[in-house]
């Protein structure tokens, strides 16, 4: 694990002892492209999300985390459709997911010092690099299939 990624983890698992998260499957008007993120500190392409802070629900989570990292601002409420344990880093990571299929993209996501690249990608041609979670995800949302519980 690099030298940044670890800290970044060490640092929340002594801030929050158990670390509560929202990701986000942000689908186009036809469900045929995804909004993914690739992140300066972490390998790989995943789906928008971060912490729930102290005092935050996790709606003004998402919400947040969709405005930070993909200047996007969601038109309805979106269907919340698992909570996940992630214990890849952590024994303490808990995830909820939610699909939002009804947004605005203000303007596209220039990248900066926390995010590489953000953008949408058709559903059938993904970028190289997206993370065997974030397929695993979207497998289950396409088929609707019932989530697992671990991340």
């Amino acid at each position: 694990m690099k030298f940044k990624s670890w800290l970044f983890h060490t640092y929340f698992l002594l801030r929050r002892p158990m670390t509560l998260g929202v990701r986000a499957v942000v689908l186009d008007e036809e469900a045929q492209s995804v909004f993914l993120v690739r992140h300066t500190y972490v390998k790989g392409w995943h789906l928008p999300g971060g912490g729930v802070e102290r005092g935050e629900t996790f709606m003004q989570a998402l919400i947040k985390e969709l405005r930070e990292e993909g200047n996007i601002e969601l038109t309805a409420p979106p269907q919340l459709f698992g909570l996940y344990k992630n214990a890849h880093v952590t024994n303490r990571d808990h995830v909820a997911l939610y699909i939002c299929r009804a947004f605005r993209q203000l303007k596209p996501r220039m990248p900066d010092r926390e995010i590489a690249e953000a953008r949408f990608f058709p559903l059938n041609d993904l970028p190289e690099g997206v993370t065997q979670a974030t397929i695993r995800r979207l497998q289950e949302v396409a088929t609707k299939t019932s989530p697992d519980e671990l991340w």
